[in-house]
């Protein structure tokens, strides 16, 4: 099937991205396409327009300092996922990363189109919510920051107004004592999850303060649970996560079954964030 018409725009700013957007309730951005434009192909999505955002300089940055890792809104999963700073600074995300599709897909699509896209079968969206990054927007009003927790509202649904751009993702860095892992399960690699955890965990000393996972395929959204005191009590990390979500059915795999996933990707995913951690202790 063929996309159904629309008019195409390619602006040189961000800021004559926002009125384009403004001028045009129906048009939709478009920065990798990845996740866009077979959404085009099937006339699941029929914008009346595209803002293409690939003509604005200076979006495909990847910036790293001690406070965390900002992805510029052009900057490829590829991109990403091979700068070794960004891997220092935030393990989680080349973790991720490498569970994102085929390189063919990591190749072209974003990093920043990835999040604000919103699938809960998505990792880069539950990394974002876990980590408590953020995402830097400008629009009409001028620029605003929303932070991972108020970002997303529903599946394939932010809090971005229409008439707003998204420029740049921030993923904090991992802290002292820090510890993190991913794992997910798919029927082929580069498949959508059936169910994906991440944990990042925290250790002061021989103490662990911090043990949070969140979770890909799960839910509507990217949830996040706090196993601190679960951990802390001996007991059975997957229980507890599962205890906190309820598993959603989809052609993928029944609730029955993503249940079971949360059980056994979490004993796993907590122990071996919980070994990062310490392993990280010791060449320090």
């Amino acid at each position: 099937m063929k996309p159904a018409p629309f008019a195409y725009h390619r602006p040189g700013t961000v800021a004559e991205a926002v009125r384009l957007l403004a001028a045009d309730p129906d048009a939709k951005v478009l920065a990798g396409g990845q996740s866009l434009v077979p959404l085009l192909s099937m006339r699941l999505a029929t914008p009346s327009a595209l803002v293409d955002l690939g003509g604005i300089p200076g979006l495909d940055a990847v910036r790293v300092d001690a406070d965390g890792v900002r992805v510029g809104a052009l900057a490829r999963h590829a991109r990403v996922l091979a700068d070794d700073d960004a891997a220092a600074c935030q393990p989680l995300l080349r973790l991720a990363l490498g569970h994102v599709a085929h390189p063919t897909i990591r190749n072209r699509g974003t990093t920043v189109g990835s999040v604000v896209h919103a699938d809960p079968a998505a990792e880069m969206p539950v990394v974002l919510r876990l980590l408590g990054g953020s995402v830097d927007v400008e629009g009409p009003a001028g620029r605003r920051t929303i932070g991972a927790a108020d970002l997303f509202v529903g599946p394939l649904e932010t809090s971005l107004h229409h008439d707003e751009v998204a420029t740049s993702a921030f993923f904090p860095a991992l802290p002292s004592g820090g510890g993190v892992a991913f794992e997910e399960i798919a029927r082929r690699h580069g498949d959508y999850a059936m169910a994906g955890v991440a944990v990042v965990v925290r250790r002061e000393g021989e103490q662990v303060v911090d043990v949070r996972a969140g979770f890909v395929s799960i839910s509507d959204t990217p949830v996040v649970v706090d196993l601190t005191d679960a951990v802390a009590r001996g007991a059975d990390p997957g229980d507890a996560a599962l205890a906190s979500l309820e598993p959603t059915a989809d052609v993928h795999a029944t609730a029955d079954y993503r249940a079971h996933l949360v059980r056994v990707l979490t004993r796993r995913v907590v122990g071996a964030a919980l070994d990062d951690a310490a392993s990280r202790s010791l060449t320090r």
